[in-house]
């Protein structure tokens, strides 16, 4: 632990950060907590960089719940930043990247002086022999295998580890569990036993930099990591539907995540746009919540599983409207209050108040820093072999990233799997 940050409770607070004379910056944390871990592997090093101008502090957030209730702090990490006893600048929590964290850092000195601490903060070189981008199912599989085979192996992620596994609300049908394990559970499990193995991970980062034929990729302006081979896995995300409000009001009435969001429609009536697995099985978690539900869908039958489509059929909350899509979000104040949906057999338009849009309307390939680096399908994803190669020598690609027929976490974690063995290979065992 760095000899820069100090750890107080509630009853140091006042004389610690608020009577202060320097700057102050806060870290509330919790136990068995991996956003603080990976928060920790920044907090540190930035410590010994800004330690002489801001002072460093850590809170134990589930030691001093009164004081964090007080503060408004709500979930681990959390960080403040103080200046003569008052909060400045933004709240960082979750996956907080470095990136943020000397933003609020450099407006808390002079200007001048921000400067001349970046500029000394020290440059790393690091050699591995695999690198994987992407901390999903099917990187944390590709890891496992390459550190058990004592191959260096580095993941890199530009969030947490987990990838969207971490925001399923179940996964029903992982070998093993007869009983629906929760997801963030599962991708906890998978990211402890990848580091168990060995695997060293960089979480919530920035690429700076990617150069795959040399295999070269630079985060957060600072490090430089070389590799002998690279496995893309950086998996999918939701796909937007592009029509009028939707990205004006993401996050205020429209989101795309009930694992996340469904809480906040206790007693309300939300819209679901979607007829898929995904959208069926987080209706039904949604209406733990809401009062009533109305699926969108563009076609006269849903495409989920014959199970989940059986639960949403008796779930009373739940009513469908078939042969319909959305054409525009309306808002009602600052937040979504209705949805303007098209009958694709008559074209007649009409409004359907609600208090909140969920969409699940398919995912699109995350490939943002690496356009044109590979051969794509069709639908751009990655096209790869039988033994997850991509068309660049030495890279490889695995799970929702790369074109195939099924996104599932099975499937993903097969893809880890084999990209990880022919790599083994290549390499020499």
């Amino acid at each position: 632990m760095s000899e820069r940050i100090v750890h107080i409770d509630s009853d140091r607070f006042e004389e610690v950060v608020l009577r202060a004379e320097q700057p102050v910056v806060v870290d509330f944390y919790s136990t068995e907590c991996p956003p603080c871990e990976a928060l920790a592997a920044k907090f540190e090093p930035l410590s010994e960089a800004w330690g002489a101008d801001v002072r460093f502090v850590k809170i134990f957030r589930q030691g001093n719940r009164e004081l964090a209730q007080k503060l408004g702090v709500a979930s681990s990490p959390t960080l403040i930043f103080y200046r003569n006893g008052q909060p400045v600048g933004d709240r960082l929590t979750g996956g907080i990247k470095r990136a943020d964290i000397e933003r609020n850092l450099s407006a808390l000195v002079p200007a001048e002086r921000a400067a001349v601490i970046a500029a000394g903060i020290p440059r790393k070189e690091t050699d591995v022999d695999i690198l994987i981008l992407g901390g999903g199912p099917a990187g944390l599989t590709a890891g496992i295998y390459s550190a058990q085979a004592h191959f260096k192996t580095l993941l890199v992620d530009r969030g947490l580890a987990g990838g969207n596994v971490a925001i399923t609300h179940q996964v029903s049908n992982w070998p093993g569990f007869t009983e629906p394990v929760p997801g963030w559970k599962l991708a906890h499990d998978m990211s402890a036993h990848a580091w168990a193995t060995g695997v060293e991970a960089r979480e919530a980062v920035d690429l700076t930099r990617v150069d795959l034929e040399k295999r070269e990729v630079v985060i957060d302006g600072l490090e430089t990591i070389h590799a002998k081979k690279i496995v893309l896995a950086t998996g999918s995300s939701p796909r937007m539907l592009g029509i009028k409000g939707e990205r004006e009001y993401r996050g205020r009435g429209v989101s795309y995540c009930a694992t996340c969001d469904a809480k906040y429609y206790q007693d309300k009536h939300v819209v679901v746009i979607g007829g898929g697995n995904s959208a069926i099985e987080e209706s039904l978690f949604i209406a733990k919540f809401a009062s009533r539900i109305t699926i969108v869908h563009q076609f006269d039958k849903l495409q989920a599983n014959k199970a989940a489509q059986e639960k949403a059929f008796a779930e009373p909350k739940i009513e469908f409207l078939f042969r319909h899509e959305p054409r525009e979000f309306v808002a009602v104040g600052n937040t979504v209050g209705a949805v303007v949906v098209e009958d694709l057999a008559t074209g007649d338009r009409r409004r359907i108040a609600c208090d909140g849009v969920f969409i699940f309307a398919g995912m699109t390939p995350n490939l943002e820093g690496f356009e044109g680096a590979f051969a794509l399908d069709e639908w751009g994803y990655v096209k790869v072999d039988e033994q997850m190669r991509t068309s660049l020598p030495n890279v490889f690609a695995a799970g929702d990233v790369r074109s195939k027929p099924f996104r599932q976490m099975t499937t993903a974690v097969s893809d880890g799997t084999i990209a990880a063995m022919a790599i083994a290979r290549d390499l020499g065992t």
